[in-house]
């Protein structure tokens, strides 16, 4: 593989930054990893409001990554403490929503069971910007009531961005060489054949510094502005049209016939590739756009959700 990092040789850098900073897949370019992996959240399972618990500033990290906090929230203190205040609250909520639980704004077992698995780094859409569904919460009474949030349960990046053509060129740039590059090839290449299936795109392969959508396999620090975080926790990411860019974090135990402890490289692969055509996260869990992938896990057929929000987006009728 090419060892040349994807950053490199792009030009006007300061320009790119800043328009890197609106569409980054995670946070800012200057905030720091969070802690390795998510075990952490373990040991605030059953946190609520009005409690100070040591680990939840590390949970309020966790929520900004993907997606759960907003401009005002992030310049309170409420960020740099271990309170769980109403603001913390509302973003479990949020959470919560999105993954189709109980909104209660406890970290109650199911929620930091889903907020540990293994997950993609793109953020999450919250549901008020999403299209969708009725749910069902507990009250304070322990009664269930309905809330229609008129939900669908894929999304977009904000703003919605595509690609202007829909004959892209693929190329290879990677820093670590941890993934078999044959391999690496063979399944970045599966993974573009099932989405030009449904969506009218067609893809061919180019140098990587010419090409249209580039597969790194990286780990920490990579020039990208979007570090990975070691073993655990963030598995990969991308980035929305049409920046191009597909990359694994190389510490991953990646296989392409996954045992209990692996990774299955193509369900990633393919999953990512939906975020560089320009899908963000599915809330149906048979998704493959669906944000966490847990371990020996294979999903490699596109769902019904899947081609209806990469159809939707380019206006696809079938």
């Amino acid at each position: 593989m090419n060892n040349a990092k994807p950053v490199a040789s792009i030009q006007h850098a300061p320009f790119f930054l800043l328009f890197l900073l609106a569409i980054s897949p995670l946070s800012t370019l200057c905030e720091g990893k969070i802690t390795q992996g998510f075990d952490f959240l373990q040991l605030l399972q059953g946190c609520h409001k009005g409690q100070t618990v040591t680990g939840l500033h590390e949970l309020k990290k966790y929520l900004k990554k993907f997606g759960y906090v907003n401009s005002q929230d992030d310049l309170c203190e409420h960020a740099r403490d271990d309170e769980f205040d109403e603001v913390l609250e509302s973003q479990i909520r949020n959470y919560q929503l999105n993954y189709h639980f109980d909104p209660t704004g406890i970290l109650d077992a199911q929620t930091v069971r889903q907020m540990m698995t293994p997950r993609c780094g793109c953020k999450d859409t919250l549901r008020a910007t999403i299209p969708a569904r009725s749910w069902k919460h507990r009250t304070d009474g322990g009664e269930r009531s309905t809330i229609d949030l008129n939900v669908s349960d894929y999304s977009y990046f904000p703003g919605k961005p595509k690609w202007s053509k829909t004959d892209l060129t693929y190329g290879f740039s990677s820093s670590a060489s941890d993934i078999d590059a044959r391999t690496f090839k063979s399944v970045a290449e599966s993974s573009l054949a099932k989405w030009a299936a449904v969506s009218g795109f067609s893809f061919e392969e180019a140098s990587s510094t010419n090409s249209d959508v580039v597969f790194g396999v990286h780990r920490y620090e990579h020039g990208d502005g979007a570090p990975f975080d070691g073993n655990g926790g963030v598995l990969a990411h991308a980035f929305a049209p049409s920046i191009g860019w597909c990359h694994f974090d190389a510490d991953e135990n990646w296989s392409t016939n996954p045992g209990p402890r692996e990774f299955d490289l193509e369900t990633a692969a393919i999953h990512e590739m939906g975020h560089v055509l320009g899908l963000g996260h599915s809330y149906e869990p048979d998704a493959i756009m669906y944000p966490s992938i847990p371990p020996g896990t294979k999903k490699r057929d596109l769902h019904e959700n899947d081609v209806q929000g990469i159809q939707t987006l380019y206006s696809i009728s079938t």
